[in-house]
């Protein structure tokens, strides 16, 4: 796969705090949430060290652009320029932004008061190329009785098997990451293969990129951080079971997209020790509270936690096949066949090149 290019991006790297600048991305495409980014970005002006920038991207909704560019006068406000989606909308608040370290934020996530310095601070190690924190879950009505914990990546927040304390990680989670500047001039950006589209629940494209990122960098990291903390908004919606099915399903497919980038040992190391490690212990305690009497809700979660492997799985399968379907065009085209999608959009052909290991 080609490394997926920005345009226009200068390259600067962050030493101390004198030439620390950050740049705070957020990507948007509803309408409905404008009161939720209005509380973010009236949090990122409350912060104990306010950024440098602020820049939103809105994907595809000219109207949203117009009623965003009047709810953010200070902010730099643009339309998506690349490929519809999540993926396109950060590589282009990556080409807006000017600063030396990019932090991304969703647009429903409120950020903890010291959020910009506390990142700023992560950058003082040199061997640190990105830095990103805990997502904490805001459950608009309440957290689901059998929803279980390890599985909180279904609503994009911490789940059970993250560190809990300072440890280098294999990749950030999406809501709450930061990059030094320098590396997107290295790697390129995100890939517009992967990742959600409106409301589609698709993911794993901040993965890829951290992935691609360590290979290129073997000797620095991705620090994870519990202390630098970001609210993020679980509405009703997404705290029910369809959501549950549809994003564990979505979530298999993305996964076995991003493993024939990637490959499997580096794309599924974590997933594999996830499996293995904290899925059997969240089992085994749920069932286990369930038989003391400690919490009568225990067996239900624990069956949510293998009816959510297994749909994962599945969407694992259906993916793994579509990419035996997409292999034989790949190798016609002499490139990796990016999906278009709305039927209206080209298929964008990128060429064979593979990042160096």
């Amino acid at each position: 796969m080609t490394k997926p290019e920005l345009g226009g991006l200068s390259i600067q790297s962050a030493v101390d705090d004198d030439q620390m600048s950050l740049s705070v991305v957020i990507c948007t495409c509803s309408p409905e949430r404008t009161t939720q980014l209005w509380r973010l970005l009236r949090s990122l002006e409350g912060q104990t060290r306010r950024p440098t920038e602020v820049v939103v991207v809105v994907d595809s909704n000219p109207d949203l652009l117009a009623e965003v560019q009047g709810l953010a006068p200070r902010a730099t406000v643009a339309a998506n320029r690349h490929q519809r989606g999540l993926s396109g909308a950060r590589n282009t608040g990556v080409e807006l932004s000017s600063g030396s370290i990019v932090a991304f934020v969703d647009d429903d996530a409120v950020p903890s008061p010291d959020w910009v310095e506390r990142l700023g601070a992560a950058y003082r190690d040199p061997t640190v190329i990105g830095a990103g924190g805990s997502v904490e879950a805001d459950w608009e009505a309440g957290t689901a009785r059998w929803f279980p914990p390890e599985f909180g990546w279904v609503v994009g927040c911490d789940y059970r098997g993250l560190p809990i304390r300072r440890e280098m990680v294999r990749n950030l989670i999406g809501c709450n990451m930061s990059f030094r500047r320098s590396v997107f001039g290295t790697v390129g950006g995100f890939a517009a293969d992967l990742g959600r589209i409106g409301t589609i629940p698709a993911g794993c494209e901040e993965t890829e990129f951290c992935i691609r990122l360590k290979r290129r960098f073997p000797g620095q990291g991705l620090l994870f951080d519990p202390e630098i903390v970001v609210r993020h908004m679980v509405t009703r919606q997404r705290s029910s079971w369809a959501y549950f099915r549809a994003r564990c399903f979505a979530e298999g497919r993305s996964k076995a997209a991003m493993s024939r980038l990637t490959g499997a040992r580096r794309g599924l190391a974590a997933e594999k020790a996830y499996v293995a490690r904290a899925l059997p212990a969240g089992i085994r305690s749920a069932v286990l509270s369930w038989a003391r009497g400690q919490d009568r809700n225990g067996l239900v979660r624990a069956g949510a936690m293998g009816a959510g492997l297994l749909i994962t799985v599945a969407g694992f399968v259906a993916g793994t096949i579509e990419g035996y379907v997409l292999d034989p065009l790949r190798i016609l085209s002499g490139g990796a066949v990016v999906a278009s999608p709305r039927p209206e959009d080209p298929v964008a052909v990128v060429g064979p090149e593979e990042v160096p290991v």
